[in-house]
């Protein structure tokens, strides 16, 4: 299952580089897109639980670094009340 780093632009420029462990997530986030800040986390959330059930599904255990990245994410977002998030998608490793 290949794996998918992507990189968010949060509402003050700052970059976070994020990581997925299933293709998935291009269903929920699209490259090169600005979500408003709750739908993005929501897109997020959907996504890489979808991801970290693929794993549990080929290797009988739940992703923790898929878990990991979205309470990254979470908490990097708790610094901005507002804003839009860019979402660009870099190499599939």
């Amino acid at each position: 299952m290949p794996a998918v780093t992507f990189t968010v632009r949060w509402p003050d420029g700052q970059e976070t580089v994020a990581y997925s462990p299933s293709t998935v997530i291009h269903q929920h986030l699209e490259h090169n897109t600005y979500y408003p800040m709750e739908e993005f986390l929501q897109r997020a959330e959907t996504a890489l639980d979808a991801a970290s059930e693929r794993v549990r599904e080929l290797k009988g255990f739940y992703c923790s670094a898929a878990m990991d990245t979205l309470s990254q994410l979470r908490h990097a977002s708790r610094s901005f009340s507002q804003g839009e998030v860019h979402v660009c998608f870099t190499q599939t490793l």
